[in-house]
């Protein structure tokens, strides 16, 4: 028997498609496409993972101490985030809507909610902020990108992406109130 998701999201389902539909729409241009699976693609895991380990060289004194941080919170984050997708069931907007296109990005599971790439990018900038500010000019614009593409690639709601967000914002302020 298929798990039934919380009723609420049938309703922001139908209240989000149309938005969802038409972003999914500026596909058709090649080199936005390409932009947003190269977003997408970033967001996977090699932009945080290289900031991870990228945390030494920025920080000499503090470095070692950063990457357990850093590490400890996106697997607590990967852990809690899993739990709440397998939990809430929410179909992703290309298998509940045929009218938008997924644009052949893969989909790691058949659920949406919430968006774990916008959890880690939030999560990741929201450090780096307290950390290291100065490289935010560069990593917010990426995060923004990865938000945009999983909505655009079909793959979220626009509220997956939200709640990605505050999720990672939430890890990131726990996890810099425990450093101390």
């Amino acid at each position: 028997m298929k798990p039934q998701p919380p009723a609420v999201f049938e309703r922001l389902d139908l209240i989000e498609w149309q938005l969802c539909q038409r972003l999914a729409g500026f596909n058709v241009h090649p080199p936005w496409l390409a932009l947003l699976r190269l977003a997408s693609r970033l967001g996977d895991w090699p932009l945080w993972v290289g900031l991870i380990l990228a945390q030494p060289l920025l920080h000499p004194a503090g470095g070692g101490q950063r990457v357990v941080q850093y590490t400890a919170t996106a697997l607590l984050a990967i852990g809690i985030y899993r739990v709440l997708k397998t939990r809430l069931c929410r179909e992703r907007p290309f298998i509940t809507f045929s009218g938008i296109i997924r644009c052949s990005e893969p989909a790691r599971d058949r659920y949406s909610f919430p968006s774990g790439h916008t959890m880690h990018a939030v999560l990741f900038c929201s450090l780096t902020a307290a950390h290291a500010p100065w490289l935010l000019p560069g990593l917010v614009p990426v995060a923004l990108l990865i938000a945009v593409s999983r909505v655009g690639l079909g793959l979220h709601y626009i509220s997956d992406v939200a709640a990605g967000a505050l999720l990672g914002l939430g890890f990131a302020l726990a996890s810099l109130q425990l450093a101390g």
